[in-house]
């Protein structure tokens, strides 16, 4: 399979949120119209730090998606890039296109002066875990989470 990466077009807004409700249930999130809709709203405000990428098939249709964003990284004193959704289409997985829509990012992040891209991933996340495994290097961190009370 032929796969291209591109930027979200407003006509792609069925596909993506196919892929975007795939990656929420994944994660076993709950994914909202209003939640989806105020995504998709970041991802066409120029304004808004969040940007995607697609991966689309020979036909041209989103098969992946890549939300990511920059991020202040004090010790560097610089910006970095951080990927926060990467969700591929169960059914064309294999096809290369988290490895491109990776490798995209990769572009970006060298054309911005990004010095790092990061992510995070569920443990279990084996299939996702061996594509990051061959395109970058796991770090020795670990990640915390507190709800505000």
């Amino acid at each position: 399979m032929a796969v291209t990466i591109d930027r979200l077009n407003d006509s792609d807004k069925p596909a993506w949120r196919a892929l975007y409700n795939g990656y929420a249930a994944f994660y076993k999130m709950p994914m909202t119209d209003e939640t989806a809709d105020r995504v998709w709203g970041w991802l066409h405000d120029p304004a808004h730090v969040l940007e995607a990428l697609v991966a689309r098939n020979e036909t041209g249709k989103p098969i992946g998606l890549a939300h990511f964003r920059a991020m202040p990284s004090p010790l560097r004193g610089a910006s970095a890039g951080f990927l926060d959704d990467l969700f591929v289409d169960p059914d064309v997985r294999g096809s290369g296109a988290a490895d491109a829509l990776i490798r995209a990012i990769n572009v970006l992040a060298k054309e911005r002066g990004w010095p790092v891209v990061r992510w995070i991933t569920a443990d279990n996340n084996y299939r996702a875990r061996g594509v990051y495994d061959r395109l970058a290097t796991r770090s020795m961190w670990i990640t915390y989470e507190m709800k505000p009370e």
